[in-house]
């Protein structure tokens, strides 16, 4: 059996069980002993153990890897979303119940291959951006056990970054699953409000709660957005939301006034953000997008409006009587917290001038952000588990410095690493757009990321499609499940046929010809290459993958097809794309 490694990601695991070099079974047996030699890291509240995964083990037998696009890859689920059968507790033990379905969110995340593993520790109630106010004791950082992991979604941060996980379920009503993303250098992806069913989950404010990914790499975390996203009929806060292909905006905003730092490490974490500036400078110019500074101040009062005004009635909303019924069972500074929404200030009236304010803000953010992405720290600190313990509503105040707006002004969000402010103490930035177009902070986060990544030589290799694995199509999930990311629309040279093959469902088949021939619409990718080999020998006849020519000459792998296919096909070169010939 090969090793398993720490950072566990989507294309590794499926390459190797394709290659039949690893099984879901050995890679479940080596989470269960990671996370009881992390036992003290309080990252669990119901740790994974083989009885409680081995249905979801067998009941990959009866599924095709090939139709399953998340096959056998493990997932945890922070306490507060419901998994069948397995206590929900939110933290709170008194509070606990055991729900007969999954919540939407995981069903479809079952239905597509994915193992539960088990429930993460949270600040409780999902109140709290620390990751210190659990009774089942304050999840460590996963580099720095002596630092905070963030909150809410504490454990479900840690178990990726410790590799109990390949990736993990949080929700983000104020900026939980950003926080603990940047604490623990991960991917934190926050859809737009409504994008993915909040169905089984505990509210925290219903009305501005999202159910959000933790991952190592920006590909895996918007491969579960593609199982996941999408209308669910029983959900009522349920919307659709659709996230085009990834695409640059026309603009990038930074904060033109000088932004607040704080913590031990206040001094690193400016140097960070400015070592981050610089490089987004270096990629706008590099991709021809202009970087305005912009006054941020519209962003801070409307994130004022959920702590510092009457939206904390709707926490109360939710947990009041169970609170009222059980007073002194809540964290003591989580039930403080609660009470405060029930102060006689935040009347009905108050809500509505508060929702009425909110509505300008909306209407601001909207007209600034069109076709742009905001750009900010995802924290402008951190802190040490026992500074917080000392200091637990200023330090958690402070965590929530650029987060608190996105879910009010109804924005999406990604949050992705940017270097380390100090030795094992990482730094992150967060992409910010308007709700219909989480297009742009994918393309911008994607940019930023690989110039990251490019550091490091990670080897990859372009991959051409004209068909069935383009955006959109069926077999996109492919493309995603190895790793790869869209780069760009292109076109062949003049020298190729496309026909339409008779197999069910029909695929297109390009052809290089000795003389005419058009130029064909395509798509070029960027894959991992240890990802390559396995894609490629799964490709099925008269299909395979060779070199194809593009129109400024230069030749990348790419699909094509045997020239004796082609001759029992439907010619469909006059339409010179795929897209014309079968339309989504």
């Amino acid at each position: 059996m090969i090793e398993v490694p720490k950072e566990l990601s989507i294309s590794w695991l499926r390459d190797r069980y394709r290659n039949h070099e690893l099984t879901p079974h050995e890679v479940i047996a080596a989470i269960v002993q990671r996370s009881s030699d992390d036992a003290g890291m309080n990252i669990w509240i119901t740790p994974p153990t083989m009885d409680v995964i081995q249905p979801y083990l067998d009941g990959l037998k009866s599924v095709s890897m090939a139709d399953a696009p998340l096959w056998g890859i493990p997932f945890a689920i922070k306490d507060n979303i419901d998994l069948a059968g397995v206590p929900t507790t939110a933290g709170c033990a008194e509070y606990a119940y055991t729900p007969a379905e999954h919540s939407g969110v995981v069903e479809r995340l079952i239905a597509a291959g994915a193992i539960p593993v088990g429930k993460t520790n949270l600040d409780q109630f999902a109140t709290g951006l620390v990751g210190a106010r659990s009774p089942y004791g304050d999840a460590h950082n996963a580099l720095r056990p002596e630092l905070i992991s963030g909150g809410s979604s504490s454990g479900s941060a840690v178990s990726v970054a410790r590799g109990h996980a390949a990736f993990s379920l949080g929700t983000d009503t104020a900026g939980s699953g950003r926080v603990p993303a940047a604490l623990n250098r991960l991917v934190g992806y926050k859809p737009s409000l409504g994008a993915w069913p909040t169905k089984g989950v505990v509210p925290a404010c219903a009305s501005l709660d999202c159910v959000t990914v933790f991952a190592h790499s920006l590909e895996d975390a918007l491969a579960v957005d593609g199982v996941v996203r999408g209308l669910q009929a029983d959900d009522p806060w349920s919307r659709s939301v659709v996230r085009g292909a990834a695409k640059l905006p026309s603009k990038v905003f930074l904060p033109e006034s000088e932004l607040g730092f704080y913590g031990p490490f206040a001094a690193e974490y400016r140097a960070a953000w400015d070592t981050a500036v610089e490089k987004l400078k270096g990629l706008s110019v590099n991709l021809n997008i202009p970087v305005e500074y912009i006054d941020v101040s519209l962003f801070a009062e409307a994130a004022a409006i959920l702590y510092e005004g009457p939206w904390v009635a709707e926490r109360w909303a939710a947990l009041g009587s169970f609170i009222e019924a059980n007073p002194g069972i809540a964290y003591p500074v989580t039930e403080k917290i609660l009470r405060s929404g029930s102060a006689a200030e935040y009347d009905a009236a108050s809500v509505f001038h508060a929702m009425h304010k909110l509505q300008q803000f909306k209407l601001e953010a909207r007209k600034l952000l069109k076709d742009a992405v905001l750009v900010m720290p995802t924290c402008g600190g951190t802190w040490t588990r026992e500074q917080v313990l000392a200091d637990p509503i200023s330090t958690n105040r402070d965590m929530g410095r650029y987060t608190n707006h996105c879910n009010l002004l109804d924005l999406c969000g990604v949050a992705v690493p940017a270097g380390d402010a100090a030795p094992q103490t990482p730094f992150g930035i967060t992409f910010f757009a308007l709700a219909e177009e989480e297009s742009l902070i994918c393309g911008a986060a994607g940019q930023f990321v690989a110039d990251e990544v490019a550091a490091v030589a990670v080897p990859t290799t372009l991959v051409a499609v004209c068909g069935l694995h383009m955006r959109g199509y069926p077999l996109e999930k492919q493309m995603l499940g190895c790793g790869a990311r869209f780069i760009r629309e292109d076109e062949t040279a003049a020298k190729y046929s496309l026909v339409k093959l008779p197999t069910t469902p029909a695929k297109p088949g390009l052809v290089k010809q000795q003389q005419g021939g058009a130029a064909i619409l395509l798509e070029v990718w960027e894959m991992p290459l240890e990802a390559f080999g396995g894609f490629a020998a799964a490709i099925p006849a008269p299909l395979g993958i060779g070199k194809v020519e593009l129109r400024d000459g230069t030749e990348v792998p790419g699909f094509v097809c045997e020239a004796y296919a082609a001759a029992g096909a439907e010619d469909v070169t006059a339409l010179r794309t795929w897209r014309k010939v079968v339309p989504l």
